[in-house]
Parts: structure tokens; sequence; C-alpha cells
């Protein structure tokens, strides 16, 4: 039986790191880290960074492996997004029978950021692993990004009593504001979908590469800050090379 342990490092702050996914971190034989080409090679360096800092154990391996690139050609999204889960599934498997068939220990590890249960696959891609595998899934919880956008602005998640949705940058495109709430988190925005709203009587609270180094916050009303939003996220995705940012809307 191979454990899969799939550890939530926050958003990229070492600090963010809990002492149980240091444990778990220490447990592995294996550590998988996902490469996502030039431009995001600086997230395979986080993710050496926090093992770097965490690790102890000195027969652990850390193993990078090339992540497959989702196919555009393909017009349905949810298609992409599923022979992309394939294509990854196939990654993990080959490197976990590489590992394995050279003597290695039966328990491997990834570092998922945020944590593994809020706008990440990963645990859907480890379900299509263990259907190959005799797999054991277990998830160590990790600071999300919305978590950490919060506490960078010192806001409060919900109004009293009030509930909250959390989408996507695309939804919100295509849908507009969400029925029923008055907070909207967004996440996974390629860039600006808040200009699909009317921004009368909304406010946003933004922030890129929260809680790390990097971390840049804007907030105040949306008519106000949507231009600075842009340019400011432009400008930091040309500095980096890639960008993670979310963004907190509320009605007033």
């Amino acid at each position: 039986m191979i454990t899969l342990t799939l550890v939530g490092i926050g958003t990229g702050n070492p600090d963010h790191v809990t002492r149980q996914a240091q444990k778990a971190i220490n447990a592995c034989d294996l550590i998988l880290i996902p490469l996502k080409g030039d431009d995001k090679a600086d997230l395979a360096g986080l993710r050496r960074a926090i093992c770097d800092s965490c690790l102890t154990n000195p027969t652990t391996r850390i193993e990078a492996f090339d992540l497959p690139v989702r196919d555009p050609a393909t017009p349905d999204y949810l298609r992409r997004v599923h022979d992309w889960h394939d294509a990854i599934a196939d990654r993990w498997q080959d490197a976990i029978q590489r590992h394995l068939a050279n003597g290695g220990g039966p328990n491997v590890g990834l570092l998922v950021w945020g944590d593994p249960s809020l706008y990440d696959s990963t645990l859907r891609i480890a379900e299509r692993v263990g259907k190959r595998l005799p797999l054991k899934v277990q998830v160590i919880a990790g600071i999300t990004a919305i978590q950490a956008l919060c506490a960078a602005h010192a806001i409060a998640l919900n109004e009293l009593g009030a509930p909250v949705i959390i989408t996507t940058g695309r939804r919100l495109r295509d849908e507009g504001w969400p029925a029923g709430v008055d907070t909207a988190v967004v996440m996974l925005d390629s860039g600006g979908a808040f200009q699909a709203l009317d921004p009368a009587g909304l406010s946003i609270w933004w922030g890129a590469y929260v809680g790390m180094e990097e971390q840049i916050l804007l907030s105040g009303p949306l008519a106000e800050v949507s231009e600075q939003i842009l340019a400011t996220r432009a400008q930091a995705r040309a500095r980096h090379g890639w960008i993670m940012d979310i963004y907190l809307l509320r009605k007033h």
C-alpha cells in the first residue's frame, strides 16, 4: 500500500507550514515537485525552499516532474481540464512506480498551495491514481489564500450573520454577480473579471502573492481602484513571470 500525503503549505511563506505539515514532510520517502515551465520556475523553487526549511530526514528524496500543458485546441473547458488531470495522473504514476522499482519506500508526498480542499485539483488527480495503484490518501490542512487575504487586509470574511460565496473569475465574468450574497471571494481570475460588473456600490480588497515577501495589497471602492489593480497586476506579472492573486468583493 502506497500512502500519498497531500500537504497544504499555505501561500508560499515558509511560516505558513504547520508543525503537522513539517512532520508529514519528514515522513515522506519521496516528495514530487511539479515543474510548470520557465515562466513559473519560481513556484518549484518555493516548494524546494519549503522542503529545505522543514526537512531533517536525510533519506527523503525530492523528484521534479514536468507538468503537462492543457490542450487549448479542446473547446469544451471541463473536457480540457479532465484530459489534463488524466495526463498529470500518468506523470504521478510513472514517478511513483519508478521510485518503488528502485527500492524506494511507500510514503509519497505532494506540497499543495493553500489547502488541498479549496479550488485545487490534487485530490481529484489522486483519485485517478488510486484507481491504478494501491493508494491511501491523507491530507494535511493548510492556510488558504482566503485566510491570508483577509488577514493581510485585517478584514472579516463575512458580514454579521451573512453568507459568502467563493467563485472563479471565469464564472464572475460569464454570469455576473452571484445571487443571494453581498460578499464574493474570487479565485483563479486570469485578470480583471471584476470589469464585467457594474462597480457602483462595490468595494474590493485585492492581494497578490499574499503572505509572501512580494505581497501587494490594494483596496477601496471598485470604481476608484480597478484600473490601479489591473496596472499593478500586469507590472507584477511581468516582473516575476507569474502571479497568484485573489480578491474579495462586497456590496455596501
